[in-house]
């Protein structure tokens, strides 16, 4: 079994009905990313995240999952999962699944006959819905009305709520457990870990996270006692709480955390393209009008670490370009020029870079597709622009998904294009990611300064690897004490003095001063 070095590797996200189709049918699946695992490997990420690929009805493309320890068809078999943990391991590349924690499907066989999992009700409450075919008792969503909650009990009572059960209940004592075996069947395949989705969600009417924090604990005891080198990774948007909490790493995201996610959103998710009604975002740090700001992001992180490095257990901060939720870096007006920035700071930050598929290649954010499969969340959150097929190109076309349209512009990225392009962003984000492979100043726990914020931001890696960021479309500059002498490592649009950097619009600089 391969791990994830979380100092030094990096996150690939796959979203499997839109990466690679090896049977023709149209649908990507697991075959599909076993073929493309040289790539991968030739890119030089150090695992892959696979979004749920167990049984399911598919109403929230698999977030709905009606058998945890079955591989839905679509993707293939529980041997074809083994021989994509044996072939990623042979190419030095850990393999994690998306665990789906907080709720199941309505078609899973537990809400038909184990209704003590779920948080029902025999009278009406406020947010729950009544049971299928007019049963007289109803039950809490935890996202959709198809995804009934599992019942991880409630941290308070509240005698106007008889349902409430405590967390010592039989029903979410047999929830825990669950949560064990599940890993357990996957880890003893050759999963190296699990991203967790909605982390924050099981224990209900749970002030401060108390009795979450208390189950995300246990289990990271339990799997570091009895699976050593295996990983959790949060979808809670607050990893200066959920990685005390038990998980080896959070991602920074569009919610959670003391103000929502906007740290994450103040980078780049501004709202081109589509965006979710209630985030009423003007302005990001990545935008050609230069109208935003670091200072929010870097507050947010640096509160992250600290509350890490006081904690009783090793994690890291992640950071992600997007993920199947938001609007990609390439969308409306930004183009893959733009991307370089948000590439560039992903991979250098003192943190777990995690790549959404496709975005080596600059893939957009394409308007006008969907709903489909659940990807519609309102009149302006469509997600399915973010799923669109990864387009390989070239002799490998006949592998490309058809789970959703292929982007229509006629100059849209391919793998097979950017292969031979030198001066592609392919070619870019592999040089950073082998810089960052073999450069110890890039590891998560080396020094981070801050020498500059906004426009351009300049950060230092350990102590000498200055990091200078233009996504503005205008000049911008600083005044560096003695940059000039330092050694350029990769570089656009950079003009130095002495003790002055400049970048041009959408310019970069790594500059060495060892």
């Amino acid at each position: 079994m391969t791990s994830l070095d979380l100092q030094t590797g990096v996150l690939y996200q796959i979203y499997p009905q839109s990466f690679a189709d090896a049977d023709g049918d149209g649908i990507g699946d697991l075959p599909g990313i076993v073929a493309a695992l040289d790539h991968l490997a030739w890119l030089g990420v150090g695992a892959i995240w696979l979004s749920p690929c167990f049984a399911s009805p598919f109403a929230d493309a698999g977030y709905d999952v009606a058998d945890f320890t079955r591989i839905a068809p679509r993707y293939g078999t529980e041997e074809d999962l083994r021989t994509l943990t044996r072939e990623a391991g042979a190419r030095g590349i850990a393999v994690l699944l998306d665990l789906v924690a907080g709720h199941t499907s309505d078609t899973h066989p537990w809400f038909r006959d184990e209704p003590d999992r779920y948080i029902r009700s025999d009278v009406p409450a406020d947010g729950f819905v009544p049971g299928p075919g007019g049963a007289d008792w109803w039950y809490l969503p935890n996202f959709f009305a198809c995804q009934p909650a599992l019942n991880y009990g409630y941290a308070r009572e509240d005698p106007a709520e008889p349902w409430r059960q405590d967390v010592d209940a039989p029903g979410p004592r047999a929830n825990r457990k669950a949560l064990r075996d599940i890993m357990s069947f996957w880890f003893d395949r050759g999963v190296a870990g699990f991203r967790v989705d909605m982390a924050a969600s099981l224990v209900k009417d749970d002030p401060g996270h108390v009795e979450t924090r208390k189950l995300w604990t246990q289990l990271r005891d339990w799997i570091e006692a009895t699976y050593p080198g295996r990983v959790l990774i949060a979808e809670w948007g607050d990893p200066a709480t959920s990685v005390p909490a038990g998980f080896h790493a959070d991602f920074l995201l569009q919610f959670g955390g003391e103000d929502d996610g906007l740290p994450w959103r103040s980078l780049w998710n501004n709202g081109v393209g589509t965006v979710h009604e209630h985030w009423n975002q003007k302005t990001c740090w990545a935008d050609a009008a230069g109208r935003g700001t670091t200072r929010t992001f870097v507050t947010a992180w640096r509160r992250a670490a600290a509350a890490i490095a006081a904690g009783p257990r090793p994690g890291v901060v992640g950071l992600p370009t997007a993920n199947h939720d938001v609007t990609r870096p390439v969308a409306g007006p930004r183009d893959a020029d733009q991307a370089r920035i948000v590439t560039l700071l992903t991979l250098t930050w003192a943190a777990l870079p995690s790549l959404y598929y496709g975005e080596e290649i600059g893939m957009r954010y394409v308007e006008g597709v969907g709903p489909l499969e659940g990807s519609s969340l309102g009149p302006r959150y469509e997600r399915a622009g973010s799923r669109t097929p990864m387009p390989w190109g070239g002799a490998e076309t006949a592998r490309e998904s058809r789970y959703l349209p292929q982007d229509p512009r006629p100059d849209r990225p391919t793998v097979a294009d950017q292969r031979i392009d030198p001066s592609s962003l392919l070619a870019f984000t592999r040089a950073v990611i082998g810089l960052r492979s073999r450069d110890d100043r890039l590891r998560v726990d080396a020094d981070l300064d801050v020498l500059h914020h906004d426009y351009p931001f300049v950060y230092v890696r350990g102590g000498s690897l200055v990091v200078a960021l233009n996504p503005s479309g205008a000049r911008t500059g600083s005044d560096l004490t003695g940059i000039g002498a330092a050694r350029v490592v990769l570089e656009r649009g950079l003009h130095r003095g002495a003790d002055r950097l400049d970048l041009d619009p959408f310019g970069y600089a790594v500059l060495d001063q060892g």
